[in-house]
């Protein structure tokens, strides 16, 4: 429509605008896209970082397979490092991790090690690295690192900074036989690939490669050691490792139960949890939250069993210079998990335990469906 103007020249008439009404569910219609869309978004990231991480943990897998291949067994994990007067030069402290390093490209570091030397000098309770070394323990190893667990990548123990790992080697199924065999003290042989100064080779994986569960991942430890009531705990998933040692033979690593127990009184053991008051955390001067460093030996740092299954309820269960575990990670509907020939599963929450723990140990001749 147009108007005349009184001097006879035509007027366009003015163009409609929007209403606030119709503004406002305009609005509302891309807000309600937005939501629906962000959490698609947020899904199709979580997917991609699952998948760099399972790519992670393959690689690892890999150099592990290289090792093994190039020296006929698999890397040991050390002895607990040389008391402070000891000699460095009697060696001692150093991660599997830090071995494996030249097979997967990382021989820039690598090259700089020594293992004639102590990786770490101090107490059991008080760790602190080798000078000669320090700088390289704060280097970060991306292969090494989950890309869906923000946690802080560099740590602080004593005062020394420390680069983080996600991906444990399995000590075995933790479980014990009433015998007398406790398959979570490494410090003897295991069920499964590594223990201290152990050389298992592939062959020794009777239960098949492929078969095998290996190693898996776990969620890096943060902050100082702390405590939470009884009864309560930090929020799920735990990033902190539950201090069990009470009651325990820090020698022997003999439950409370006695020196012959069996899985189920370890079971009992382990179902009071909440009973437990005290946390280890990033910064603990023993080293014992979960992938603080790559290259310290300790349980806490590199070592893993099948005792508990993916994202348990129970948090990872240190004792002394060992603990129980299990795979534990950030992402949907369970953990990735490193079998004999390097492929990788996620594996959920709802697994048999018995089946978890049969895929754990390497000689057992369980039969399973996992």
């Amino acid at each position: 429509m147009t108007f005349v103007h009184s001097q006879g020249r035509p007027v366009a008439s003015p163009r409609p605008g929007f209403t606030l009404v119709e503004l406002l569910v305009v609005i509302a219609i891309i807000g309600t896209l937005i939501g629906l869309l962000l959490p698609a978004v947020q899904s199709a990231r979580e997917t991609v970082r699952q998948t760099g991480c399972a790519n992670n943990l393959r690689q690892f897998g890999l150099g592990l397979l290289c090792y093994e291949s190039a020296r006929r067994h698999f890397p040991p994990t050390d002895a607990r490092p040389p008391a402070a007067t000891a000699d460095w030069s009697v060696g001692g402290g150093w991660s599997l991790h830090a071995r494996v390093l030249p097979y997967v490209e990382e021989g820039a570091i690598a090259d700089r090690f020594d293992f004639k030397q102590a990786a770490f000098r101090g107490s059991f309770s008080s760790q602190q690295p080798n000078p000669a070394f320090a700088s390289l323990f704060a280097s970060p190893i991306t292969m090494l690192l989950c890309p869906s667990d923000s946690a802080p990548v560099i740590n602080s123990s004593s005062g020394f900074a420390y680069a983080g790992n996600n991906y444990m080697v399995s000590i075995g199924s933790g479980t014990a036989n009433g015998q007398g065999g406790m398959f979570w003290n490494f410090r003897r042989p295991t069920d499964g690939i590594v223990y201290e100064k152990s050389k298992v080779r592939i062959a020794q994986i009777t239960d098949g490669a492929s078969k095998t569960v290996i190693g898996s991942e776990a969620i890096r430890s943060v902050g100082q050691d702390t405590t939470f009531a009884a009864g309560a705990a930090p929020p799920f998933p735990y990033q902190y490792t539950l201090n069990g040692s009470s009651g325990w033979n820090s020698t022997t690593l003999a439950p409370p139960v006695g020196s012959t127990p069996t899985t189920a009184d370890i079971d009992g053991v382990l179902a009071n949890w909440k009973s437990l008051t005290s946390w280890r955390g990033a910064a603990s001067p023993a080293m014992r939250g979960r992938g603080l460093s790559w290259a310290a030996t300790t349980f806490g740092n590199g070592l893993t069993n099948g005792f508990l299954t993916p994202n348990s309820e129970i948090p990872d269960y240190v004792v002394h210079w060992s603990g129980f575990a299990g795979p534990k990670s950030w992402h949907r509907g369970g953990a990735n998990v490193l079998y004999g020939d390097a492929h990788v599963v996620l594996v959920g929450s709802e697994i048999d335990p018995a089946v978890h723990r049969a895929i754990h140990s390497i000689n057992g001749q369980e039969v399973v469906n996992p």
